[in-house]
């Protein structure tokens, strides 16, 4: 008797410690499941919205706009339209609401004519950049990522082929030519530098954040305002040359 019942004690400890374990492994299964469904959805989500981005740009070969008899195409404005899109998600801002899409295509465009005006004062002045300069940036670009297919699945979603982007990277390499040269910043005072920082470390308190002391961010400063100086004179330049330049909009 007394075996027969360690025996059915025995078997039902057995049928509830599967049952427990059967619980455990049935909860651990259902979060595993819940996590998969939670990847799924972030990965629909990321995939609708590059749809969404996809469909604002346009035909490569169309032409998007002519300056001075130059014309710039669909392959063109779709790169830069990406790059726009990314600055805005970086942003917070949604580039697919109706408002963000037309200001990200004005955007793009007055980006794209200025460039262009820039890039014709440079060849007029007879900038240049050689292959060999051209092939060590598009190297510097490669270490960037692990193997050239993350590098070649990144200029797919950036709409260009290699051809284009060789093409960019001259572009760039000549235009920061002509910047250096035609457009210099000159000095930055430290009136300006100790501004900007008093800027900064209002901002800072504001919300509740430790601020530096000048010296220990006064280079980051002092760049940034070289860049917003170069910005600011690169502009009023690019509408200078838009008065005598003959730009058609096509889209």
């Amino acid at each position: 008797m007394k075996k027969m019942m360690f025996t059915l004690v025995t078997g039902l400890m057995a049928v509830v410690l599967a049952a427990c374990g059967g619980n455990e492994e049935s909860k651990e299964n259902n979060a595993k499941t819940a996590e998969t469904v939670q990847q799924d959805q972030q990965q629909n989500q990321i995939e609708e919205m590059q749809k969404k981005l996809e469909a604002q740009q346009i035909d490569e070969k169309k032409t998007v706009a002519i300056v001075n008899d130059q014309k710039i195409l669909g392959s063109d404005y779709n790169s830069a339209l990406a790059s726009v899109q990314g600055f805005m998600q970086q942003m917070g801002q949604d580039p697919t609401s109706k408002e963000a899409a037309e200001q990200a295509k004005n955007q793009t465009i007055d980006s794209l004519i200025g460039q262009t005006l820039l890039l014709q004062e440079a060849d007029k002045k007879n900038y240049n950049v050689s292959n060999e300069e051209i092939n060590k940036q598009i190297d510097e670009i490669k270490k960037q990522f692990k193997t050239d297919e993350e590098f070649e699945a990144a200029l797919k979603k950036s709409g260009m082929d290699m051809k284009t982007f060789e093409t960019q990277i001259a572009d760039d390499l000549k235009l920061k030519q002509y910047v250096e040269k035609e457009v210099p910043v000159g000095e930055i005072t430290d009136e300006e530098i100790q501004k900007m920082y008093d800027q900064f470390a209002e901002q800072g308190k504001s919300t509740g954040q430790e601020v530096p002391k000048l010296e220990e961010v006064k280079p980051q400063l002092e760049q940034s305002l070289q860049q917003q100086k170069q910005q600011e004179k690169l502009a009023q330049q690019v509408e200078e040359l838009k008065k005598n330049a003959k730009i058609d909009i096509k889209i």
